[in-house]
């Protein structure tokens, strides 16, 4: 029996961004955890347009958008906001958020899941301290090393704002929670495909068929 909420709570929208260049089983899996333990109404899985961090992805954003739709299938309550691939200049999470609470109002909770790299990476982002005035930030691991020394900031903004579960509120919070590791990367896939293998139980159903098809991520 899974969890359920209060009748009456707000809705709560899950915020999966990342380049998904190619989309694995690794952000399934996180998908259907945060899902899971956060009580999500809605997941929408955001692909960046130019990574500001990153640089740009080796996939174009048509064909990392048309690997995402193989991959959540007929999911009724995951979507794609294509949002940062349809914004010019760098995906800047705040610009995300702030254009997100323009189209959906103030009510909804906005949940941004990070793994644990990118949490302790967060003093990086721009303007990294207004996040939780938009939305919620849910942290997992998807490699079995603890959060400690986190930076200053950081320490900061977790004693400020860090709870043990979500309340009924758009935003505001800090809160963890648990997945089972999934040792899988797309960097270590693009290596892979470029090396002639064929990793296809790191792929959801279809996306090797669409990358072999488009002959994307072969060797230079």
């Amino acid at each position: 029996m899974g969890l359920t909420r209060a009748a009456g709570q707000r809705r709560r929208i899950g915020l999966l961004g990342g380049s998904f260049d190619p989309v694995h089983v690794g952000h399934i899996a996180l998908a259907r955890a945060a899902q899971s333990a956060l009580l999500l109404d809605e997941l929408r899985f955001i692909p960046a347009g130019l990574a500001w961090q990153k640089g740009n992805a080796a996939a174009s954003a048509s064909d990392r958008v048309a690997m995402l739709q193989l991959a959540l299938g007929s999911q009724p309550d995951w979507i794609i906001d294509q949002c940062e691939v349809r914004r010019t200049g760098p995906s800047y999470t705040i610009d995300t958020l702030l254009e997100l609470r323009a189209g959906l109002g103030p009510e909804p909770a906005l949940v941004l899941l990070l793994g644990a790299d990118q949490f302790r990476n967060l003093p990086s982002w721009h303007r990294f301290d207004e996040l939780p005035l938009h939305c919620h930030l849910a942290v997992t691991q998807r490699a079995p090393r603890q959060l400690s020394a986190l930076p200053e900031p950081l320490e900061a903004l977790l004693a400020q704002r860090g709870s043990d579960a979500l309340p009924d509120a758009p935003a505001g919070t800090i809160v963890f929670f648990t997945m089972p590791p999934v040792p899988v990367s797309s960097s270590g896939i693009r290596a892979q495909l470029a090396a002639g293998q064929r990793p296809v139980e790191l792929l959801p159903p279809g996306v090797l068929d669409y990358i072999e098809h488009n002959r994307l991520y072969l060797r230079s």
